[in-house]
Parts: structure tokens; C-alpha cells; sequence
């Protein structure tokens, strides 16, 4: 592997693990897209590995914010979102799935800037699930849906219940990867080179997470699920 890029995509990933370790989001919506334009070979098994330990970290430092209930009923989602993905990969080309949901996410982005706020209740939790098993599955980027629904709560609240959600989500993902043979030794390797990147990202969150107030967390989730839909919007068109 090239060092330039390797060191390119090391950065991008200190920096992703930064602001999923802050804000709660960021990581795979960040690290997938931007790492699949430079080297699609590295994405995006690797980032899916080393991610794994950075929720595990977020929902274990802040557990007693977590919103127990809203992770029920969003990982209750994930599975027919899931489905609706696998019936979606079936049917649609992966660039018309990209422009797709980028447009959605940033169509979402819009309105919620304007000042709209999701009402949160089993239903809307639920169908945030649903939405993130959708995209987590056929975009590899399942945190915009949740992130948007929680963007008003407190930070540590946010935190910690999108790290309970994806660190569930990832979990299953990982083991169904590992047991239908689609992790390569490239993946691994990737993944041990690319992991101290998350370690620092992570690090670093932990000392400027408190100093981060809370319009700023909200506005930040905005800007990242944007910039996400226009990952995937560019990943559709030169992808």
C-alpha cells in the first residue's frame, strides 16, 4: 500500500473517530466515503472492524445518559430496515441507491435547519431504526436517521445512545461478515494499521467533549449528516 495514502486515510480516520467521539456521529459517514474516494480498497470492512471499539468506549463512558428505551425501539427498527436494504440492493443500482438516499439525507438536513424538530416517541424511534438499517446497510452510513432525531437532546445522551445502537448494529454486522467468509486478510491488515487512528481520535474527544456546547453539538450533527449526503452523492457520480 502506498504510504502517502495510507497516511492520508490515517488522518481521515483520527479525525472521524474525533468527531463521533464528540458528537456522537460521524465515524463511518465521515471515514467510508472519504476513504472509498481515495482507496476503495480500504473501505469499508476495515472501518467497520475499528469502529467497534470506539462505541463500546462512547456508551460505557457516558451509560448513565443513555436513552434505554430509544435503543430498544431503534434496534427493533434496524431488522425490517435491514430487509427493506437487502430488497433495495436487489432492485437498484448502488449509484441510484447513493443519489437516493444522499438527496434524502440532505432533503432532512434542510428541513430540520429550518428549526423543525422531531417529536420522539416509539413510533418515530422506530422508524428511525428502520431508516438506519435501510442506509447502514446499502450505504455503509446508518447514523444519519438516528443522529436527526436526537440533535436537540443533551450531548451525553446523544452520545451514548447512538454509541449502545451502533455498537449493536456493528456487532451483528461483523459477525455476519466474519461468518459468510467477506473479511479479507487486506481487511485485517487495513484495520490493525489504520486502528491507533481511532485510539487518537478518541483520546482527544475525551478531553474537548465537555468544552463543546450544545448548539454547537447540534449544529456540528448537521453539518456532518450533510456533508454525508454529499459524500454520497459524489461517491454516486464519480464513484
Amino acid at each position: 500500500m502506498d504510504t502517502l495514502i495510507i497516511a492520508v486515510v490515517f488522518a481521515v480516520t483520527a479525525t472521524a473517530a474525533l468527531v463521533q467521539g464528540t458528537v456522537g456521529v460521524g465515524f463511518a459517514m465521515l471515514a467510508v466515503p472519504v476513504t472509498s474516494l481515495i482507496a476503495p480498497e480500504l473501505a469499508p470492512v476495515p472501518q467497520l472492524l475499528i469502529v467497534l471499539p470506539l462505541t463500546i468506549s462512547m456508551a460505557w463512558r457516558e451509560r448513565h445518559a443513555m436513552d434505554l428505551t430509544g435503543v430498544g425501539w431503534i434496534v427493533a427498527g434496524r431488522f425490517p430496515g435491514a430487509a427493506i436494504g437487502v430488497a433495495l440492493l436487489a432492485v437498484a443500482t448502488q449509484r441510484t441507491l447513493d443519489l437516493f438516499i444522499g438527496s434524502v439525507v440532505l432533503a432532512a438536513v434542510a428541513v430540520i435547519a429550518t428549526g423543525f424538530r422531531v417529536h420522539r416517541n416509539p413510533v418515530t424511534k422506530f422508524a428511525a431504526g428502520v431508516g438506519a438499517g435501510t442506509t447502514g446497510l446499502v450505504a455503509s452510513m446508518g447514523g444519519p436517521p438516528i443522529a436527526l432525531i436526537y440533535n436537540d437532546d443533551e450531548a451525553a445522551t446523544i452520545r451514548s445512545t447512538l454509541a449502545a445502537v451502533f455498537t449493536i448494529g456493528v456487532t451483528i454486522s461483523t459477525i455476519v461478515r466474519f461468518g459468510t467468509g467477506n473479511v479479507t486478510t487486506r481487511d485485517l491488515t487495513t484495520s490493525l494499521i489504520l486502528f491507533p487512528a481511532v485510539v487518537v481520535g478518541y483520546a482527544v474527544s475525551v478531553r474537548v467533549k465537555d468544552s463543546i456546547p450544545r448548539s454547537a453539538v447540534r449544529s456540528t450533527i448537521l453539518i456532518v449528516s450533510a456533508v454525508a449526503g454529499v459524500l454520497l452523492l459524489a461517491r454516486a457520480v464519480w464513484g
